[in-house]
């Protein structure tokens, strides 16, 4: 197991796989190894191999929420929204002070466009870790699903002041600005933000509400 671990360590997957499995020939039902071992394949793009690893990890021991967590991982991987979002859900009931679970649930919520849910996984997110930009920008993107550009425009300036090179927080900021607001000139500014940081749909926008006339 120490030797498995450590090879995750250095990102070298494969290699941590052979250990686990070691692990496992001895004793098919060790969870923490199944668990290893099911990230080791998800790491090395097995994702639908890893699942059935998953389940065995819970099936030995369903009282952790590692394997819920990378189970929900998987699923969201592949797509399959609501399945993945269960897991979530079991994994934070298991343990509520792992921020990535809610980050990922609610990474799940806003794909799913159930954006009220996904903006409270990301308030818990930045709540506890305020330098967190990427949580500040999805929860900018709840809000703007949520018809809320108030709270999307403060979300998306602690985006852009924690991630200067966030270009979709900069073009998000423009478009909202202009359209929520009718500021055109601070709107064109950062529209052509994420124009230099190559975001080329800015330059429709630009091209269409920035040029002079």
């Amino acid at each position: 197991m120490k030797a498995g671990f450590q090879k995750m360590d250095t990102q070298d997957w494969k290699e941590a796989e052979t250990y686990f499995d070691q692990v496992l020939a001895k004793n098919p039902t060790q969870a923490e190894a199944l668990n290893a071992k099911g990230v080791a394949l998800f790491q090395q793009g097995s994702v639908q191999e890893a699942i059935p690893i998953f389940d065995a990890a819970i099936q030995a021991d369903s009282t952790v929420y590692k394997p819920w967590f990378n189970r929900g991982n998987a699923k969201m991987k592949l797509e399959r929204y609501k399945e993945a979002l269960a897991d979530f859900n079991l994994a934070a009931a298991l343990d509520p002070s792992q921020l990535d679970i809610f980050f990922n649930r609610g990474t799940t919520l806003l794909t799913m466009e159930a954006y009220e849910d996904a903006m409270l996984d990301f308030q818990t997110v930045v709540k506890a870790d305020p330098e967190n930009a990427e949580a500040h920008f999805r929860l900018a993107k709840a809000n703007l699903g949520m018809d809320d550009p108030i709270h999307g425009l403060e979300s998306l300036a602690q985006t852009v002041n924690l991630d200067p090179k966030n270009a979709e927080a900069y073009y998000l900021l423009g478009v909202t600005r202009m359209s929520a607001l009718g500021q055109k000139n601070e709107g064109c500014a950062d529209l052509q933000m994420a124009l230099s940081l190559g975001y080329t749909q800015a330059a429709t926008w630009i091209n269409d509400f920035c040029q002079s006339k």
